[in-house]
């Protein structure tokens, strides 16, 4: 203890001898350029009207382990080349590398590194967050920050920042955003929508996460492109949805995830529909997992490939109130005689002793064992109950479809 608080005020103290870089920006005239040499200067700072600091990649700001590095409280400015660091450790304060209250500011290129937040934006609309590399600070997983999070804000453009070990990026009570070509690893969630509505996600990148993205009562988000791969553990899900409605979910690739899609009581909203097209579902434990027999979600040409198993549903259910259409199954034992690409039979997927680990949580713990997959062999082969049908897809592809 005694050392950690050395280091501390040792921290402290260096930092005490830095320039001050409140004051550069307190000489910079509104809607100037602030362009400081190169160096390590101290922080926290605030701004509160619109300028451009431009670091060229050559200037640091060191918060001293207080608070957040940058607090912008303006519309109109830009943040580019800098290097941001050593925030405080408030969660109750959220803080950040940047702090964002305002509108139609930029942040791009910038280093944002041991900070409990990476960027943190509240009641803002129409920002740009671009390019940057954030990184929490090195905590366990629960009490890190989150690399970006939005909070009530809309019409922002989140695209292409490398998230590394930071907790989560979290979009709640916002709409209208664009999130795009972000990779991110070593996280929790990926992505975690709460109650936000008509939001784009597409071309990301999100490796080794628990979670890839999850989408709680957020309805018309469009899920575009992306790739999810290794979301393992016991809650590892590529992607998620719990009462969410009018979602497209489309040209995605969900690969070696303990469950690649998993689904609660979606779509919510009475006459609503789920569309889930093209998407490579792949070497996943389970591909789909439905966690109720709920209907409203439509199922087309997507690419059911190696998974342990395909598509799973609890309580004894089925998933034919479903639509299953044009999907292709890698498992499918039809044939396609008049070669017109459709098989000549239904995909139908049947439960048999694998029901008991459907049913009975506790028993996935002997998934994949000898003796479970032994009685399911002896089910198969002579059954001594009547299999359950868990779904029906009348018209199978025999060739897999071509990528969006």
């Amino acid at each position: 203890m005694r050392c950690a608080v050395v280091a501390r005020l040792s921290e402290y103290r260096s930092c005490s001898r830095l320039p001050s870089f409140q004051a550069l920006i307190d000489a910079t005239e509104k809607n100037g350029v602030l362009s400081p040499p190169a160096g390590t200067y101290a922080g926290p700072v605030t701004i509160e009207q619109p300028i451009t600091i431009d670091g060229r990649g050559e200037v640091t700001i060191d918060a001293g382990g207080k608070g957040s590095v940058i607090f912008l409280d303006t519309d109109g400015s830009t943040l580019k080349g800098l290097r941001l660091t050593n925030s405080g450790e408030s969660h109750n304060d959220i803080d950040s590398g940047v702090q964002v209250r305002g509108n139609f500011n930029v942040i791009k290129d910038n280093v944002i590194d041991n900070c409990l937040f990476g960027v943190d934006l509240q009641q803002s609309e129409s920002n740009i967050v671009r390019r940057n590399k954030i990184s929490s600070k090195p905590f366990d997983l629960g009490i890190r920050g989150d690399a970006i999070r939005l909070w009530y804000s809309f019409n922002n453009k989140i695209t292409s920042n490398t998230i590394r070990n930071s907790r989560d990026m979290v979009v709640w009570y916002s709409k209208d955003n664009l999130i795009a070509r972000n990779d991110a690893r070593g996280g929790r969630y990926s992505l975690h929508f709460m109650y936000s509505q008509h939001n784009v996600v597409e071309e990301n990148r999100y490796t080794d996460n628990t979670v890839g993205i999850f989408l709680m009562y957020s309805d018309d988000v469009v899920v575009r492109n992306n790739s999810i791969t290794r979301a393992v553990g016991p809650t590892g899900v590529a992607l998620g949805m719990k009462e969410t409605s009018n979602v497209t979910i489309e040209g995605n690739q969900l690969l070696y995830n303990a469950v690649g899609l998993s689904l609660d009581v979606s779509p919510y909203q009475p006459d609503t529909t789920n569309l889930i097209s093209n998407n490579l579902i792949a070497f996943n434990n389970i591909g789909v997992d439905f966690l109720n027999d709920w209907p409203g979600n439509t199922f087309t040409a997507n690419q059911f490939k190696s998974n342990i198993t395909q598509v799973a549903v609890s309580d004894g259910a089925s998933v034919n109130r479903n639509s299953w259409d044009g999907n292709y199954w890698d498992d499918y034992e039809g044939f396609d005689l008049d070669q017109n690409g459709i098989g000549d039979t239904p995909y139908e997927l049947y439960s048999y002793a694998d029901r008991i680990w459907m049913d009975v949580p506790a028993a996935q713990f002997f998934k994949g064992s000898p003796m479970l997959e032994t009685l399911d062999f002896l089910e198969r082969l002579a059954p001594f109950s009547e299999p359950e049908m868990v779904l029906r897809d009348a018209a199978p592809i025999t060739t897999p479809p071509e990528p969006l």
